[in-house]
């Protein structure tokens, strides 16, 4: 295995702009043999990180990477994840490492959907996750002071990244103790999602999605249109929340679900409802 040199965000960005703010840090090219391609991995490590020698810290391990931290690099704006963690230690205590994984760009569909979709295609979540889990973690927890325990790992995206994500939870219950799906993408391949949940065990552990209201289908300017296809989001959503109660899981004890009535489908809206997410991961584990 080749050497992982971690290095400080300035450095990897060279004489490039940035608009990071926290104590992250990135490797080059790790390769990914489940997947057979290479991407960055950055991490985000809490403000005690270098001043706690003995700390450990729990891990949140997140999709679409690019657009987390650095305005300069995400698609169409960063969620601030940085600095709402480094607010979130300064105010509340609550610290936690954060693994970003960039997309893979072209083939982030297929990567990101546990199934293939008849009209869209993909189906390569499992493989992803195989990396994420084989090579992506292993290499964290040798890297860094992590606690490496399910009780203390927890996996996190928006859109295609909330569908993978929350498949992830129940797929992989021995690693992922906690989950964040915000906006889910789960319509995708005919819902299907919703039958893999039904039929998996109930496994514990803290699960938060959410919808935002004003996620109208891109292009559809037409009042009436938009009302009706954010009524079918609500009603796809509130299934899942239904669905889940109905397994086990108890509303405000360790499962959350938030309807965001003024929230788009963008890193904005995102960001805004982070500081919630995280802070209910942490109750009464962190």
């Amino acid at each position: 295995m080749n050497e992982i040199h971690w290095l400080d965000y300035d450095t990897y960005r060279g004489t490039a702009a940035h608009t990071v703010g926290g104590h992250v840090v990135a490797a080059r090219d790790i390769w990914s043999p489940q997947l057979g391609n290479r991407r960055d991995v950055l991490v985000y490590l809490p403000p005690s990180y270098e001043t706690v020698a003995k700390a450990r810290y729990p891990v949140i391990y997140m999709q679409d990477g690019q657009n987390l931290f650095d305005e300069t690099t995400s698609f169409v704006g960063e969620w601030g994840v940085d600095k709402t963690l480094d607010r979130l230690a300064r105010e509340r205590g609550l610290e936690t490492i954060v693994v970003a994984l960039p997309n893979g760009g072209e083939e982030r569909m297929a990567e990101y959907s546990p199934y293939p979709d008849p009209d869209i295609g993909g189906g390569r979540g499992n493989t992803y996750l195989a990396f994420v889990v084989e090579t992506v973690k292993p290499l964290i927890d040798r890297s860094f002071r992590t606690f490496p325990d399910r009780a203390h790992t927890a996996i996190a995206g928006s859109s295609m990244g909330g569908l993978i994500s929350l498949y992830a939870f129940f797929a992989l219950p021995a690693v992922f103790g906690g989950v964040v799906a915000m906006s889910p993408s789960l319509m995708f391949a005919q819902q299907a999602l919703f039958s893999f949940i039904r039929f998996s065990p109930f496994v514990g552990g803290r699960v938060y999605f959410d919808i935002g209201g004003r996620e109208f289908e891109p292009g559809v300017r037409n009042r009436l249109l938009q009302h009706l296809y954010r009524m079918r989001l609500f009603a796809v959503t509130r299934r899942m929340r239904d669905l889940l109660v109905k397994k086990g899981y108890h509303a405000g004890k360790d499962m959350m679900y938030v309807e965001d009535p003024g929230g788009i489908h963008h890193e904005a809206a995102w960001a805004r409802r982070l500081p919630g997410a995280v802070a209910f991961l942490s109750q009464g584990r962190w």
